[in-house]
């Protein structure tokens, strides 16, 4: 299989640049499983796992590798399990908060060129989640894209498609519906061969129906969607990296029922560009956009050109921003404790034995 046809660029030859004289190979991560992973290079396919020193020194379970990943991995001389040694560097990553208290990240797809952002125009159409998507995509470093599918089901699809537009600055925004092909071939163009795409959203939207339309077969599962909710359930349970016919590369993913942020504000604020403006027109350069004097933002929301529940996902998305921020420095110190305490102990155990 050519590197190239799997996404293998100028960039990642250059990071591989120290593996080549250690026996090692490319390889990119095509399927996780909870213990191993699948993986493709210019020989075929291998079932992978870590080797036991990168598993010891992977601290956090963003440092594993994930779906779209390139390794460096020692082959089998016996058809068994490739070893993966190295994860190169990412080029880009969506990331996000796993579940539940614990303050670490989860990386959903890796060195991703653009990110379909995939919302059904029935029961399950929300801007608010859609601004939320934006937000972690531009974050990633990978390029937005977002489809309305189901244009069949819905009379004002082309109004829903111009109110996406209003917040998605600076991404696309196509009105698709898989199951007539309407506006395939526009998403076929943004996957160019040797690019790799993933798609995002929550489950039953039909991103597998999405790309069993771009494979012309029914590769992927596809699930019955409640007709109260416009929930689906969740066929697809891992996430998988697929080659299309015309040589351009998806991932798909689970559904994602709760998405919670992960990085810093650069996302943000290129997600909200209008209300970041809005702020840099205010009359105070501390203005809190409440009751000051001479506030823009306010000024916006009251002349009817910025949209209240707009501002209220902005404002929601920076507090859990900054309660992120102040967690991972709880968790840092924390670390940083554990660390010292251990070398402490280190040193009087050797100062004992001297």
């Amino acid at each position: 299989m050519n590197l190239i046809d799997l996404g293998w660029d100028p960039y990642f030859e250059e990071k591989f640049e120290p593996h080549k004289n250690k026996n090692l190979v490319p390889l990119r991560i095509t399927r996780e499983n909870r213990r191993d992973y699948l993986a493709c290079g210019e020989s075929g396919e291998y079932r992978c796992e870590v080797s036991g020193r990168f598993r010891f020194e992977a601290d956090n379970r963003g440092k594993f590798p994930t779906v779209g990943d390139w390794v460096a991995a020692s082959l089998p001389p016996d058809g068994g399990t490739a070893v993966i040694h190295n994860l190169l560097p990412r080029k880009s990553a969506f990331l996000r908060k796993t579940a539940g208290e614990n303050t670490e990240e989860q990386v959903v797809a890796s060195n991703i060129d653009t990110v379909f952002i995939v919302c059904g125009l029935d029961n399950n159409f929300s801007p608010r989640r859609i601004e939320r998507y934006l937000s972690l995509t531009w974050e990633s470093g990978a390029v937005p894209v977002v489809l309305l599918n189901k244009a069949d089901l819905c009379p004002e699809a082309a109004e829903r498609q111009e109110e996406i537009e209003a917040i998605a600055i600076g991404a696309a925004v196509h009105a698709i519906s898989a199951a007539t092909n309407q506006g395939l071939e526009t998403v076929r163009s943004h996957i160019p061969a040797g690019r790799t795409a993933a798609f995002l959203g929550s489950s039953g939207v039909g991103k597998s129906t999405i790309i069993n339309a771009l494979l012309g077969e029914e590769r992927l599962s596809v699930g019955e969607v409640r007709e109260d909710d416009s929930r689906g359930r969740h066929t697809t349970t891992s996430r998988e990296l697929i080659l299309l016919p015309d040589k351009g590369i998806v991932i798909d993913t689970p559904g994602m029922r709760e998405l919670q942020v992960w990085g810093d504000e650069s996302g943000l604020k290129q997600a909200f560009d209008d209300i970041e403006g809005l702020a840099g027109r205010c009359r105070f350069r501390n203005c809190g956009h409440l009751k000051e004097p001479g506030c823009a933002v306010q000024g916006a929301i009251a002349d009817g050109s910025l949209d209240p529940g707009r501002y209220r996902s902005y404002l929601k998305l920076k507090k859990e921003l900054h309660y992120l921020a102040a967690r991972q420095n709880i968790k840092a110190n924390l670390m940083e404790k554990k660390k010292w305490k251990k070398i402490s102990i280190l040193a009087k155990n050797y100062k004992k034995e001297g």
